[in-house]
């Protein structure tokens, strides 16, 4: 059955026809392909926040500012992270709405905005907003040029 060369032996047959090989995973590549974006998981249990960006903050609710440096002000007024609730608590009176806005320098803990997202909710605040501007340096400056003075 196999080939015979000048001397009469028969040759064996060495080579592999790889090209039915590549069609097949060829094939099956395209397949994995198609179906591979039906593997990715949906939760549609999460909700995922929504951003409204370009929303200006509104002046008349309380705002609470944190340098780099960790310090903490109330509508401009220098503030202890301990009197923090009681001072909301006291500011939440002249407010239209019981809403907080946050400002912090981008070097700000995460930490320091839980405990001023906890003194938002002790002192029974509805809306907690984080400003998505981080306090600038001259607003630093302005800042603490004011508790100097």
């Amino acid at each position: 059955m196999g080939m015979k060369n000048s001397k009469g032996k028969e040759a064996l047959f060495t080579e592999i026809n790889i090209t039915p090989l590549t069609d097949i995973f060829l094939v099956l590549l395209i397949i994995m392909m198609v179906v591979a974006p039906t593997f990715q998981s949906n939760d549609t249990s999460i909700k995922m926040p929504e951003i409204n960006s370009g929303v200006s903050v509104e002046h008349q609710n309380a705002t609470v500012s944190v340098t780099k440096e960790g310090n903490m002000y109330l509508n401009g007024t220098p503030i202890t992270e301990e009197s923090l609730a009681e001072e909301l608590v006291a500011l939440k009176g002249s407010l239209e709405k019981p809403e907080l806005v946050v400002k912090a320098d981008e070097k700000v803990k995460s930490s320091k905005i839980m405990d001023i997202m906890n003194a938002a909710q002790d002192a029974e605040y509805k809306k907690l907003i984080v400003a998505g501007e981080p306090l600038s340096k001259k607003e630093q400056k302005e800042l603490e040029k004011g508790r100097v003075n």
